[in-house]
């Protein structure tokens, strides 16, 4: 989910970037009068003597921005529930990172305009764009691995929850006690709906609507409305037993194709998946190439006159605006980060080390999408709301050139996982040659006689060592002849789940399945909880009920092994014998195994 979640965001970026280009452009046209205009274009629905009427902003502020916020309340609740949020550890340092770094740029911000006609403005710092940040870290590429990725994007997630809580609770304009009877009636409706299991598409929608004109009449800001639903939606991973349904009736249908057939195969098959996941794949796209992109187009349209400009280079709005984004949101971000983990509270997804995330607490600091939201809330004179606007744009800006050149000077350690307590030996000092040969008691896969053997210390959670996974499987397809061998290295400190999925591979091991299980347990790098590796045995046919002690003995010498060779990281590879200090991509490697093949032996010619 995770992996869709980051290529819909990045890719969305450019269309997102083009309507926020569009909409600068038009402001600034000689025909700018007309952007005000036509978002001003009212547009209601009558039912006979009663209208609702709203102009064509607020139709996309309130209404289609709830569309936008009920899509995080779906991932909050799948995370929460199947997903990152699942492990406390994991989630207590970005939870607390999110929580600085939205402390830290609102008291940048009111030290600038308390007591001022901007104070009311100190939630427009708070927010991170996700769109605009996985667009970036897009660019950045390999100097932002996948758990900073991971990380930004669970800190992202919690950092919307705080933003709607504050614009729910601070953000409220006067309350309709009736409406706001009317609004939790029919939640508690749609709340008994999904209790008695009732999943019917038309009723939601109608009480949905409903629900969403009663919170707008009450005076909260139905973005709520929309972060509720989503978060109430049904998520559940799919059973063993609603998974051999669907597969019999797909089977049923390609022995004997027809209508019946064919229909009870799509039920069976959309029920082993949650109607969250289902709703995921139909509304993430929708939301994030057209709802945000019109979003940018109806409110990023700012008028940049000589004026203007003036004004917001000594305005405290732009400036406190700018600070809270730049400053702010890399401090706030960082302190966040650091106390949970001085104080052990948790931990950080794989191997990040200091300058990947002072990076991402620089990127951070991009606020668009919620952060233009806000202004709307906010302020209601246009000179006010155009300077908290250009602050947003200075701000973004800068967040973006800085957390560039820290990715761009942060040290990086090329792709390996290294656990925190490892010694800082330079490179050269590590010892090149392989302290143990290669024996029966390896695991061991290609020829007995092959001319190139590849050693590698590896780790099941290491996210490097799953990148590697399918390059070594090409160069295996290419080079045939080519031997492999895989010894366990396991960064316990790091990656807890490491050590168990090692047991489970040596328990396949035993069974005589262990390259089986090594395969899928690299196929499966982010699903390795207990229950995860059960169900890899059992699909295997691995019996688990053995000792543990023999196992881990197996391990341990692996480890005493790879120390012995110099091994401080994870992958760490050897070439017939010798340390590979190339880059962990398919040609280098080729590379670097046809260099160690040893020179053909010229044949002798027969008179």
């Amino acid at each position: 989910m995770l992996r869709a979640i980051f290529k819909t965001e990045a890719g969305s970026t450019t269309l997102l970037l083009a309507a926020t280009v569009l909409a600068m452009l038009w402001a600034n046209s000689p025909w700018g009068d007309t952007y005000e205009a036509f978002w001003h274009i009212p547009v209601g629905l009558t039912f006979g003597d009663a209208t609702f009427s709203l102009d064509l902003r607020h139709w996309v502020n309130d209404g289609l921005m709830a569309i936008f916020f009920f899509v995080i309340g779906l991932e909050i609740s799948y995370e929460m529930r199947l997903g990152q949020l699942r492990d406390r550890r994991l989630i207590a340092v970005p939870a607390l990172a999110a929580l600085g770094g939205l402390i830290v740029p609102a008291g940048i911000y009111l030290m600038l305009n308390a007591g001022g006609p901007g104070a009311v403005g100190w939630g427009v710092p708070i927010a991170t764009d996700t769109a605009f940040v996985l667009g970036l870290l897009a660019v950045v590429g390999a100097r932002c691995p996948d758990p900073l990725r991971a990380f930004l994007l669970t800190l992202a997630i919690v950092d919307d929850v705080l933003a709607i809580m504050i614009i729910a609770i601070f953000y409220t304009a006067s309350l309709s006690v009736p409406a706001l009877v009317t609004a939790a009636g029919l939640l508690a409706a749609i709340m008994l709906l999904r209790w008695l299991r009732i999943w019917r598409a038309p009723a939601y929608i109608v009480l949905g609507f409903a629900l969403w004109v009663a919170t707008l009449e009450s005076g909260v800001h139905p973005t709520l409305v929309g972060i509720a639903l989503g978060v109430l939606v049904f998520v559940y991973a799919p059973s063993d037993q609603k998974l051999l349904r669907a597969g019999e009736a797909v089977q049923e249908l390609a022995y004997a194709p027809n209508p019946r057939a064919a229909v009870e195969a799509t039920r069976l098959v959309r029920m082993s998946v949650s109607v969250n996941e289902r709703l995921q794949l139909r509304l993430h796209p929708w939301s994030s190439y057209v709802i945000v992109p019109i979003f940018a187009l109806a409110n990023a349209g700012i008028r940049l006159d000589s004026e203007t400009l003036s004004a917001a280079m000594t305005s405290p709005i732009s400036i406190g605006v700018a600070l809270g984004l730049v400053a702010g949101k890399l401090l706030g971000i960082t302190l966040g980060t650091w106390l949970p983990l001085r104080l052990n509270w948790g931990v950080l997804p794989g191997n990040l080390v200091w300058g990947q995330v002072l990076g991402g607490a620089a990127v951070s600091g991009i606020g668009f999408t919620v952060s233009l939201f806000i202004v709307e809330l906010a302020f209601d004179d246009p000179l006010l709301i155009s300077e908290a606007k250009i602050g947003i744009l200075a701000g973004s800006i800068t967040s973006a050139l800085l957390g560039w050149i820290i990715f761009k000077l942060a040290w990086n350690r090329g792709g390996v996982c290294a656990p925190p307590g490892a010694p800082a030996e330079p490179e050269e000092d590590l010892p090149e040659l392989l302290s143990t040969p290669v024996g029966p008691d390896d695991h061991v896969r290609g020829p007995a006689d092959a001319a190139v053997t590849v050693v590698e210390y590896g780790d099941f959670e290491c996210p490097y060592c799953g990148r590697l996974h399918p390059i070594l499987e090409e160069l295996r397809r290419r080079h045939p002849d080519v031997r492999f061998v895989f010894r366990h290295f396991p960064l316990r400190q790091m990656h807890p789940r490491a050590m168990p999925a090692a047991l489970v591979a040596e328990a396949a091991a035993r069974d005589g399945r262990f390259w089986e299980m090594h395969d899928l347990l690299y196929s499966n790098r982010q699903a390795l909880g207990d229950e995860d590796l059960a169900r890899y045995a059992a699909e295997l046919e691995v019996d688990l009920s053995a000792p543990i002690a023999p196992r881990a003995a197996r391990i341990e010498r692996d480890e005493r092994s790879g120390l012995e060779s110099g091994v401080r990281g994870t992958p760490t590879l050897f070439i017939n014998g010798v340390r590979y200090r190339g880059r962990l991509d398919l040609d280098p490697i080729i590379e670097a195994v046809r260099r160690a093949r040893p020179p053909a032996t010229p044949q002798r010619r027969t008179p």
